[in-house]
């Protein structure tokens, strides 16, 4: 009984140890550990997406998640970066009009989060309301590759600039400020917010001036991804009024990318992120109308369209993101090991049923071979190992459980049966023997 028992308690602890196991596979696969660190591609300097890329960070810090701030040229490095799997780079801003779910299948989108404006500032006393004008001036236009330099060749390309009738300059946010600035550059062509720290400097600079595009619904036509937008007289400064007169712009709407693999728990923390910074009203965008879950060009995961919608779950309200994680784990594992325990409660009996059943064919196994040995004359070595192969199935016999006594009595039967034909045997073996000795 002592043995059934310890075996009984070892078949329990590899039972348990599977129950464990394959729970911890399932929670791994549905619910797997939010990483310690994310990058995100932003851009240059004193630009807008490397300010909100600072702002990010803070955001995820408060949250327990490192975000690796990686600056960049701008948005078309950084949707090439977000593509290439061995940049480390999961998370990326960039603009409109450069990609789409067709040409990048493994990238989602965060969805809209402002609308950006083109911004070109001049040093003149010209007045100048048409990128015609710029022909044989120094632009700063951005790096080669950078989403400023894309937007610039757009713009500028659509009114017969390129280098071969102006300069373009290499240059972008602070860069492009100092540049303007100093004298080096007689234009620059800026892509951000107003609350990029090289506007803001560029707007509150009396010596430049702020070129507002009388064509821009022609640009509209022909870039249907761009926008209008008006920047309203005195929103700068009331007085004296900067700036002095409405200011009409085009733009495109920035959107901060990801790659689908990236995990559940960032893309709500990144969800949340985004509602704080961008949900607010601006000098171009309405309260609440940004973040816009209805980007165009890519999907947009569900986990951040409900948040969107509804705003955090009742966990995520009450708990950090690390315990809300946990928290889902561990649901998740309950779940897994009530999915394995309870199909099992069905099965296993069934299966305990076998193995005592298996158990008591082998008993007969060996009583059959008994009784076959029984029709041949025995000697007396054989007939005394046959009782004790008889001895031996009988002692096994005392383990078998309560509820297999039906079993159990009808092989006690059987066994006496045979021993009784041993018996007959054994003494007709001896009686053979004294009369052979007489």
């Amino acid at each position: 009984m002592q043995r059934l028992g310890y075996g009984r308690f070892i078949a329990g602890l590899g039972a348990l140890a599977v129950v464990i196991g394959v729970s911890w596979v399932v929670v791994e696969y549905l619910v797997p550990s939010p990483p310690s660190s994310v990058t995100i591609a932003t851009g240059r300097k004193g630009t807008t997406f490397d300010y909100f890329g600072e702002r990010y960070r803070a955001h995820f810090a408060r949250a327990g998640i490192e975000l690796k701030v990686r600056s960049t040229a701008g948005a078309l490095e950084n949707f090439r970066l977000l593509r290439d799997p061995r940049s480390d780079v999961q998370i990326a801003f960039t603009t409109g009009g450069i990609s789409n779910k067709n040409e990048a299948p493994e990238l989602r989108s965060m969805g809209l989060v402002s609308n950006v404006p083109f911004w070109i500032f001049y040093s003149s006393d010209q007045s100048l309301d048409s990128p015609t004008q710029l022909k044989g001036k120094r632009i700063a236009v951005g790096p080669e590759g950078s989403g400023a330099r894309y937007d610039a060749d757009r713009i500028l390309g659509k009114a017969n600039i390129n280098a071969k009738n102006a300069t373009l300059l290499p240059l972008a946010g602070d860069g492009a400020v100092e540049a303007l600035k100093n004298g080096t550059a007689d234009a620059a062509l800026l892509v951000g917010g107003s609350n990029a720290p090289s506007v803001e400097s560029l707007l509150d600079n009396p010596s430049v001036r702020l070129m507002s595009f009388s064509s821009a619904d022609a640009f509209l036509r022909v870039f249907p991804d761009l926008v209008r937008l008006i920047l309203p007289k005195g929103v700068v400064q009331l007085d004296p009024p900067n700036p002095p007169e409405d200011v009409t712009l085009i733009g495109t709407t920035a959107k901060v990318l990801i790659r689908a693999d990236l995990h559940p728990a960032i893309i709500q923390l990144l969800a949340q992120t985004l509602k704080e910074e961008h949900s607010g009203a601006g000098l171009f965008q309405r309260s609440g109308e940004f973040p816009a879950f209805d980007d165009p060009e890519f999907d947009v995961p569900s986990l951040a369209v409900e948040y969107y919608r509804n705003g955090p779950s009742l966990l995520a309200t009450y708990l950090p993101l690390w315990t809300t994680t946990y928290v889902r784990r561990t649901i998740a594992f309950l779940v897994a090991a009530l999915a394995i325990v309870f199909p099992a409660f069905g099965f296993a009996p069934r299966l305990y049923e076998w193995f005592v059943r298996q158990r008591f064919r082998q008993f007969y196994q060996r009583l059959r071979a008994i009784e076959n040995a029984l029709q041949e004359r025995l000697t007396p070595a054989e007939a005394e190992a046959l009782q004790a192969e008889l001895d031996d199935i009988e002692k096994a016999t005392i383990t078998v459980p309560m509820r297999h006594s039906d079993l159990y009595f009808m092989l006690r039967y059987h066994l006496d049966r045979t021993r009784s034909r041993l018996l007959e045997a054994s003494h007709d073996i001896t009686q053979a023997s004294e009369a052979k000795s007489k």
